[in-house]
């Protein structure tokens, strides 16, 4: 059932509405997206409201963390769709800030996270996740949340923000929250409608690649050279398929490893490109 959604578009107006809140000792949680919402990101407003009092969502494609090359431009935007799937998740309070009210003059002040930006995306993306810790330290600072939900197909990223949160002692507690898929596998994500219907059967090859690791390394497979070789052998079989990186690292450091040991938890990453959409997908798991 839809509920009645308190939605600002300024910082002030969203402080003023939040602190009476958390004067009566309401928990607040915390739900940053770029829009375009989909069943990922209802199950993390999901996993907020069960263990928070008011759950604010934001919407905003941050220009920081796009390359001059990238999609900021054609990202995908519908705020009344976005609002209504909001509402129907549960969300309290919806933050639509415009870039001007985000960026009212050209910012100086950045955060950069060293170490765990550096391969990946950071590779490919340089810059990329100075404008992700930027904008979503800017945005704890302006929500004050107990605990924000990130989901876990950015590893990445909530890696990185993690790092961030610890090393500046941020009084928010980092909830990662596990990839949600679509009935054929595919990891959802927003840039999932750029792909036509080839790219998109072909892109099924990401979670089958990672389940099929899964497999080798639960009945016992510890060399990453090996795992990874299966992965961009399934990969390069699909035609439409430009790889950027398939990475066996250790999670949350995000060291590359050569052995896998007991204990030990890995991130199995892939960015991989069908036409002009670059999808990413993971498993992070445990060795037993």
């Amino acid at each position: 059932m839809n509920q009645t959604i308190v939605q600002c578009d300024a910082i002030q107006s969203l402080r003023d509405y939040l602190q009476p809140l958390r004067r009566e000792g309401k928990r607040i949680g915390f739900v940053p997206t770029m829009g375009y919402l989909h069943a990922g990101h209802a199950s993390l407003v999901s996993r907020a409201k069960q263990e928070c009092d008011v759950v604010v969502l934001s919407i905003f494609v941050n220009p920081l963390q796009f390359g001059p090359n990238e999609d900021f431009s054609r990202y995908p935007r519908d705020l009344q769709r976005d609002k209504e799937i909001a509402a129907q998740a549960g969300v309290s309070v919806l933050f639509t800030p415009s870039v001007e009210e985000m960026y009212p003059q050209k910012i100086l002040t950045t955060v950069s996270v060293a170490q765990v930006t550096e391969p990946l995306c950071g590779r490919s993306r340089p810059g990329h996740f100075d404008g992700v810790a930027t904008v979503v330290s800017k945005l704890f600072h302006i929500v004050g949340p107990d605990a924000a939900y990130f989901g876990e197909k950015d590893a990445q990223q909530l890696a990185v923000i993690e790092q961030m949160v610890t090393d500046l002692s941020m009084p928010v507690t980092i909830v990662p929250c596990p990839i949600v898929r679509e009935q054929d596998g595919l990891a959802m994500s927003s840039r999932n409608v750029y792909l036509s219907a080839e790219e998109r059967d072909q892109a099924l090859v990401l979670s089958q690649s990672l389940q099929k690791a899964r497999e080798a390394i639960e009945i016992g497979e510890t060399s990453a050279a090996t795992i990874r070789d299966g992965i961009v052998r399934m990969i390069e079989a699909k035609p439409l398929a430009v790889i950027d990186y398939v990475e066996v690292m250790e999670y949350p450091a995000l060291k590359t490893v050569e052995t896998l040991e007991s204990g030990q938890r890995i991130c199995v990453a892939l960015a991989v490109a069908f036409g002009k959409t670059r999808l990413l997908d993971n498993l992070i798991m445990r060795i037993s």
